[in-house]
């Protein structure tokens, strides 16, 4: 099949998908199914999956994404803080981290909710580790099965030094700054040891904020939590014990617990449940979960169309 071929059947493909968005976008009738159960309040769930990193919100569904970003979540939070539907948050986080500077943003919000007096309750998955138990520790309790992983309470920053290799290679690297620190963490030369002190104190800077939130957030001494905080992981039973996790179970459990402490009635499968986040399901379509789909699609068809025009041979005149 030929190029023009190729994009023909790709137009059309983008013309049939934007097609069932929008109708399915526009539709009462698919907006409000499933949404009736909400009118006497429902639990809130917000999901942190993978890393965490600053920058604006990825709705993209064609294109796989990795991570979330403050932007996003931030966005969530502050839609379920004001929504006096929203009787309680769920937050389940399977995350082995991220950026702190994203991670404290996503922190200032979960408190913002915690003060207007709507509950937070955590479900750990697999994994809630690092920046993600963080966020974890902003919550009102926390659940977790024994075999998660969790703590790495703790910071690093690292760099790379690959001057020797320069030198073999007969190539040299030359800079013109403004200061005499201007390059620190440059992977062209060692640092020196008073720079090396600036990154350490950095370091143990952001160290002491995240014992801080989590002596806070679980009502510990901050020596027990300096005591634990040393980078190690942990299992969720081992958490436990030393007073990280409250309760063992998984979601389910944690939903209950949360539409318990938000005042509504019903068992787990039966609790009113609005899914907050950009991901699409077909479950979400048919909820109506999923907002301005006519638009997720049609950005998501522009990117894919204009990475394939990037990749295909330019027009010629002949």
């Amino acid at each position: 099949m030929d190029i023009q071929a190729k994009r023909k059947w790709m137009i059309v493909g983008i013309i049939l998908l934007l097609a069932v968005a929008i109708a399915v976008g526009t539709s009462d009738i698919w907006k409000n199914a499933g949404t009736g159960n909400r009118k006497n309040g429902y639990v809130a769930v917000i999901r942190i999956d993978g890393p965490i990193y600053g920058g604006p919100e990825a709705d993209s569904i064609l294109n796989g994404g990795s991570g979330v970003t403050s932007e996003e979540l931030m966005k969530e939070f502050q839609e379920a803080r004001k929504d006096p539907e929203a009787k309680a948050i769920l937050v389940r986080i399977n995350s082995p981290g991220g950026s702190t500077g994203a991670t404290q943003e996503i922190a200032e919000e979960m408190d913002k909710i915690r003060s207007s007096g709507k509950p937070i309750v955590v479900s750990m998955g697999d994994m809630c580790a690092s920046a993600g138990y963080w966020l974890a520790s902003k919550g009102n309790y926390i659940f977790a099965t024994p075999a998660t992983i969790t703590g790495s309470i703790g910071v690093y920053m690292d760099y790379t030094n690959i001057e020797d290799l320069m030198d073999k290679l007969g190539v040299k690297n030359e800079k013109i700054k403004s200061g005499a620190h201007k390059d620190i963490l440059s992977m062209y030369r060692p640092m020196t040891g008073e720079e090396r002190d600036m990154v350490q104190a950095m370091v143990d800077d952001i160290y002491n904020q995240f014992v801080q939130t989590v002596a806070d957030g679980r009502k510990m001494d901050e020596n027990k939590v300096r005591s634990i905080a040393d980078g190690r992981i942990l299992t969720g039973k081992q958490a436990q014990d030393l007073g990280l996790v409250d309760a063992m179970g998984n979601y389910y459990d944690a939903l209950s617990y949360a539409a318990s402490s938000g005042g509504l009635q019903g068992d787990s499968e039966n609790i009113p449940v609005k899914v907050y986040g950009s991901g699409v399901s077909l479950k979400g379509i048919l909820s109506g979960e999923v907002k301005n789909l006519s638009g997720i699609f049609a950005k998501a068809a522009a990117d894919n169309f204009r990475e394939s025009l990037a990749g295909s041979p330019a027009p010629s005149i002949k």
